[in-house]
């Protein structure tokens, strides 16, 4: 074999492995998550958590339907359904954004109990199995 051909053969199988693991990452659903809706401030970080007044961590990751990542400043004076995790200080860390639908799916769970949160961790997998599914 020539030498460009296993170097091209290896380029090959690197990128292959990248496109996996990136794909594996985005069909996997966030665990230990909470669901809520966030309204952002005209002035983010300040938010309110289902009407608690709460704040964004500073470098707080917010992912969209598509799994990219927001800016705060573009959900200023807006109210989203979500999924969140807090940080080691209580705030408002990670946000997975979700569509109506979807809350409405979880809504109706109850994390707190270990029935609930199983419940609600297949909820969740249903989920971005299907954005999965729309991503083809």
């Amino acid at each position: 074999m020539n030498r460009w051909t296993r170097t091209a053969f290896a380029g090959l199988a690197l990128a292959t492995a990248a496109v996996s693991a990136q794909v594996a990452s985005i069909r996997n659903a966030p665990r230990d998550v909470k669901p809520a809706i966030i309204a952002v401030s005209a002035t983010p970080p300040i938010i309110a958590v289902d009407g608690q007044p709460d704040r964004f961590s500073p470098g707080a990751r917010i992912r969209d339907l598509d799994d990219r990542l927001v800016l705060t400043g573009t959900l200023a004076g807006r109210s989203v359904y979500t999924v969140y995790k807090r940080d080691g200080s209580g705030l408002v860390h990670e946000v997975w954004l979700l569509r109506e639908e979807e809350y409405r799916k979880l809504g109706g769970v109850d994390p707190s109990s270990a029935d609930g949160y199983r419940r609600f961790a297949e909820l969740l997998d249903l989920i971005w199995a299907s954005r999965w599914l729309l991503l083809k």
